[in-house]
């Protein structure tokens, strides 16, 4: 399985999570340095690196502005919790609030997390015709940052990084 890192800015602020081997072909450019590693190795043919878990960028990185983030399902469970917009219980859908067929949009404000009975009993109906009743009204993240909850699991040795910027950009 191939490992996964965390790349920081030079002034140590979270950019993205990238393969461990782009973060090793960052270090070994010169272009990052090894903050922390995975205590694994990653082998060449004729040498073995250490497996980067968190890099730092030499150079400052101007992020020019915030990246609007995709509405995937994945993306969709995180915000909402895994749980159903509906009734709370555990996700397994989405669901357009007002349904595409009837002019709907797929985008962060129209999609939610839906459990799969909820979904069936919505169809393809608007909320008050199907007597239902969202438990937040959905809406983007703020943050481009906040894809860092979506990537996956927030390793331990991310945290002291990557913990007070999702804490800000997550709450929505």
């Amino acid at each position: 399985m191939i490992g996964r890192a965390l790349v920081l800015n030079a002034s140590f602020e979270p950019l993205s999570v990238v393969a461990s081997r782009r973060a090793l072909v960052l270090v070994l450019a010169d272009k990052a340095v090894l903050v922390h590693g995975t205590g694994h190795d990653l082998h060449s043919a004729k040498a073995k690196f250490p497996e980067p878990s968190i890099v730092r960028l030499v150079n400052y990185v101007r992020v020019p502005h915030q990246a609007r983030v995709a509405v995937t399902r994945r993306s969709v469970f995180v915000r909402d919790g895994h749980r159903c917009q509906y009734c709370g219980a555990q996700a397994e859908n989405i669901d357009h609030v007002v349904p595409r067929s009837r002019g709907g949009t797929h985008s962060w404000d129209n999609v939610v997390a839906c459990c799969r009975r909820c979904n069936s009993r919505k169809e393809d109906r608007l909320l008050d015709e199907a007597g239902f009743r969202l438990a937040k009204m959905p809406r983007a993240p703020r943050s481009r940052l906040w894809m860092l909850a979506a990537s996956g699991e927030v390793l331990d040795e991310w945290a002291p990084y990557v913990e007070p910027v999702l804490g800000r950009a997550v709450g929505l």
